[in-house]
C-alpha cells in the first residue's frame, strides 16, 4: 500500500484534508517512544488504497519542538512514497519556508493550495503553472473544506512514484559554495537525502550534526565550512530570500496595502481589549445554557441538551424493562437480578443516558475552534494569563483540557518554557473535561433543576478560578521566572464543514462507549459484588454497611465529613463514587447509580423503576445544594483519572514534581470544598 504523508503549518487545514481523505477509518495512536498523537487513515477512492499519515504541525524541519522532530524523522528515516504538502494559499510566502525544507528531500512530494476558495473571494490570484515550474513539483488548487479538487490532487499523488531532483534554493547565495560541496560530500560518502542533510548541517543542527554518517566526515566538513551560531540565520535569510526572489511574483493581490479583510472587521469586535473576554464568557454561557436549561430562553421549556437527553432515557428504559421481563421469565435468582439490573443496567444506563449533552458540548466546542476564533481567545488570554506566569500558548491545552485530560496534558509540550509547560500540566485538570459533564448534569438535573445551566456555568467558572489562584500562588513559590514570548498565526474566519464536525463527535463517541463498554462495565459489576457481599464473602443487604464497600468506605468517611456530603448513614456511598472516579470521572454517575438505586428503602420512597429518574430523584433526597456543590467541586479539582496520571507521569519527566501535582489536586480539592460547605453553611444558604 501506497504511503502518503501529510505536511504543514498548524491552521493550514491539513487535519481537515486528512478527515477529508480518511473518514472514519482514522485511527490515533502514538508515535514510537512518544505520546504524541499519531493519525492514520486509508484513502479508499484510488485504484490502490493509501496509508494516509497526518504528520504533527510544524512551521519548519528544525528540532525546535518535538513535533518538528518527528515530523523530520518520518520523512528522512522512514521514507514515505510521497509527500503532500498542504499549504494556506491565503498566506502562501509564510507557509513556503517549511516548503523549501520538505522538497530538498528526494521524496517525491505534491504541493496542495488550500483555502484557495478564500483566496478567489479576496480577488486575489496565484499563478500556479510557474509556481510549479520554479518548485519542479506538481501543485493544486484545493479547499480542503468544501472538498473541492481532492480527487485531482489524489490522482496526482499517486502517479508521484519515482525520486526526484531536491530543490536547490543557494543560487547566488552566501552559502552556495559550502552547500554544493557538502552535497558532493554527503553524496559519495552514501548520506542519506544528501541535500538535505546539507542544509541542516549548514544551519547548525544540532540533531543532524551528532549522526554517525555526519560525525563520521566531522573533519572534512570543517574544511567546507565553519559552522556558528550565524548560520541560522544566515539559512533563514537564503528561504526568505528564494521565496522573495523566486516566488514572490506568482501572487497577485487586489486588496490595496492596509485594506482590512472581512477576518479584520471581525477581529475588530471579537478581539476588542474591553470587549473580548465577555463576549467569550457570554458565548461559553450560551454553550451551557443550551446544554443544562430546563428554561430555554426564559420560555419554559427544555433546552435542546435536557430535551435530547429525555428522549435518550426513553430507550434506556424500555432496554431496562425488557431485561427485567427476561429474568423474571428466566425466574432469575435474586443475586444474578440484583446484578444485571441493579448493577449493570442501573451503571452503565445512568451514564449513557448523559452522551447527548457530552456530545452537545464537544460540537460547540468543535465549531468554534474549527471556525478559527479559539485562536483568537488564545490571543485575548494571553494578556490575562501573562500575569499568572502563563502565555496564551498555554491556553490551547487549556482549552483542549475542557474535552479530555490526557491530551490536553500531553498538548503542553508545545510550550518552550520548561517551568510553564509543568505549571500548564498542573493547571489541566481544573478545566472540567468532558468525562466529568455527566455529574454535573446528574446535580443540576436532581438539585438545581431551575438553575441547571447557572450552576453548571459556576462549576466551570470555580475550576477556572482556582486554576488562576494557584497560577498566582505556584508562580510565587514553585515556578518562578520569566514567561516565553506568545506567537501564533490566526486563521481566516470560515464556516466549518458539518462533515468535519459529524466526524469529530463520531470520534468521541466512540471513545466514550469503548469506556462505557469496558472500563464503566467493570467498575459497575466490581462495585455490585463489593456492595453486596461482606467480608466473608456472604451476600447481605445489597449496599448496605455490612458490605465491602460500607466497611472499607465507612473506615475513610471521617476524612471527607468536613465536606459536607459524607455524613449520614449514606454518606460512604459518595466517598465510594469519589474514590471510583479517581480511576475515571465516567465511573462516578455508574457508581451511584449502583449503590443508590439499589437501596430498597428508597425504591419504596421513588416510586419508580427508570434507573436514571430513579438516581436523580435519590440524589435530590440525600444532597444538600451546598452539599453537591462540595461534591461536584471535589470531583472538579481532584485527580481526573489514572489515564491522566499516567500521561502526566510520562511527560513531567520529573519524580518530585509528578508526586507534587498529585498531592496538590487532592488537597487544593479538599480545602476548596471545604470552604464552599462551611463558609456557605455560616452564612446561611
Amino acid at each position: 500500500m501506497m504511503k502518503v504523508a501529510l505536511v504543514g503549518n498548524p491552521n493550514s487545514g491539513k487535519t481537515t484534508l486528512f478527515n477529508e481523505l480518511t473518514g472514519s477509518t482514522a485511527k490515533v495512536g502514538n508515535w514510537a517512544g512518544v505520546t504524541v498523537d499519531k493519525k492514520e487513515g486509508t484513502y479508499k477512492k484510488a485504484k490502490t488504497p493509501m496509508d494516509i499519515i497526518d504528520l504533527p504541525g510544524v512551521y519548519s524541519l528544525s528540532p525546535y519542538t518535538l513535533e518538528e522532530v518527528i515530523a523530520r524523522d518520518y520523512i528522512v528515516n522512514e521514507e514515505p512514497d510521497a509527500i503532500i504538502n498542504i499549504v494556506d494559499a491565503t498566506n502562501l510566502e509564510r507557509n513556503l519556508y517549511l516548503t523549501t525544507q520538505v522538497l530538498e528531500t528526494d521524496v517525491p512530494v505534491v504541493i496542495a493550495l488550500n483555502m484557495m476558495d478564500v483566496v478567489k473571494k479576496n480577488k486575489d490570484s496565484i499563478d500556479t503553472k510557474a509556481l510549479e515550474q520554479k518548485l519542479g513539483v506538481p501543485v493544486v488548487e484545493i479547499s480542503a473544506l468544501r472538498a473541492e479538487n481532492i480527487e485531482r490532487l489524489m490522482e496526482l499523488v499517486g502517479k508521484a512514484t519515482t525520486k526526484r531532483q531536491p530543490l536547490d534554493i543557494f543560487k547566488d547565495s552566501k552559502l552556495e559554495t559550502s552547500y554544493r560541496q557538502l552535497v558532493d560530500l554527503f553524496t559519495t560518502n552514501g548520506v542519506k537525502q544528501a541535500a538535505f542533510t546539507a542544509s541542516k548541517v549548514l544551519e547548525n543542527d544540532e540533531k543532524v550534526l551528532s549522526f554517525e554518517s555526519v560525525v563520521a566526515l566531522k573533519d572534512q566538513i570543517e574544511q567546507i565550512t565553519t559552522v556558528t551560531e550565524d548560520n541560522e540565520a544566515l539559512m533563514a535569510d537564503v528561504r526568505y530570500g528564494f521565496i522573495d526572489s523566486e516566488l514572490s511574483s506568482t501572487i497577485k493581490k487586489s486588496r490595496i496595502l492596509g485594506e482590512m479583510t472581512t477576518s479584520d472587521k471581525i477581529d475588530k469586535i471579537l478581539t476588542n481589549r474591553l470587549l473580548g473576554l465577555p463576549i467569550f464568557a457570554i458565548i461559553m454561557f450560551f454553550i451551557f445554557h443550551c446544554t443544562f436549561s430546563e428554561n430555554f430562553l426564559g420560555l419554559g421549556i427544555a433546552s435542546p441538551g435536557v430535551y435530547i437527553q429525555g428522549l435518550t432515557e426513553i430507550p434506556i428504559g424500555w432496554i431496562s424493562s425488557g431485561i427485567e421481563s427476561i429474568l423474571d421469565t428466566l425466574g432469575a435468582s435474586s443475586w444474578v437480578y440484583g446484578l444485571i439490573v441493579d448493577g449493570i443496567v442501573a451503571g452503565v444506563g445512568g451514564v449513557l443516558s448523559f452522551i447527548p449533552q457530552i456530545l452537545l458540548i464537544f460540537f460547540f466546542l468543535s465549531f468554534l475552534e474549527d471556525s478559527g476564533y479559539m485562536a483568537r481567545v488564545a490571543f485575548i488570554m494571553d494578556r490575562i494569563l501573562r500575569r499568572f506566569g502563563l502565555s496564551g500558548k498555554a491556553f490551547l491545552p487549556l482549552l483542549t483540557g475542557f474535552g479530555c485530560s490526557v491530551p490536553a496534558i500531553m498538548g503542553a509540550r508545545t510550550l518552550e518554557g520548561e517551568k510553564e509547560r509543568k505549571l500548564t500540566m498542573l493547571l489541566v485538570p481544573y478545566m472540567s473535561c468532558g468525562a466529568k459533564a455527566p455529574i454535573w448534569a446528574l446535580f443540576a438535573a436532581a438539585v438545581f433543576p431551575n438553575h441547571a445551566d447557572l450552576m453548571t456555568f459556576g462549576i466551570y467558572f470555580i475550576g477556572i478560578f482556582v486554576a488562576i489562584l494557584s497560577a498566582i500562588l505556584l508562580k510565587q513559590l514553585v515556578f518562578k521566572g520569566e514567561v516565553t514570548p506568545f506567537v501564533m498565526e490566526m486563521p481566516t474566519y470560515h464556516w466549518p464543514r458539518l462533515k468535519n464536525l459529524l466526524l469529530r463527535l463520531w470520534d468521541k463517541l466512540k471513545g466514550y462507549l469503548v469506556r462505557a463498554g469496558t472500563v464503566i462495565l467493570a467498575s459497575t459489576i466490581v462495585l455490585w459484588f463489593l456492595g453486596n457481599f461482606n467480608l466473608s464473602l456472604q451476600m447481605v443487604e445489597a449496599n448496605s454497611n455490612d458490605s465491602i464497600l460500607g466497611v472499607f468506605a465507612g473506615a475513610i468517611t471521617f476524612i471527607f465529613e468536613p465536606l459536607g456530603f459524607a455524613s449520614g448513614s449514606a454518606g460512604w456511598k459518595a466517598v465510594v463514587a469519589i474514590l471510583t472516579g479517581l480511576i475515571a470521572k465516567e465511573a462516578v454517575v455508574s457508581t451511584m447509580g449502583v449503590l443508590y438505586t439499589g437501596m430498597e428503602s428508597e425504591e419504596e420512597f421513588l416510586g419508580d423503576d427508570d434507573a436514571t429518574a430513579s438516581l436523580v430523584a435519590t440524589i435530590a433526597h440525600t444532597f444538600s445544594p451546598l452539599a453537591a456543590i462540595s461534591f461536584m467541586t471535589f470531583n472538579l479539582l481532584s485527580i481526573p483519572c489514572m489515564a491522566a496520571v499516567a500521561t502526566l507521569r510520562a511527560e513531567m519527566n520529573d519524580r518530585k514534581m509528578f508526586w507534587f501535582t498529585i498531592g496538590y489536586w487532592i488537597v487544593i480539592a479538599w480545602i476548596v470544598s471545604f470552604l464552599i460547605y462551611n463558609v456557605g453553611t455560616l452564612l446561611g444558604f
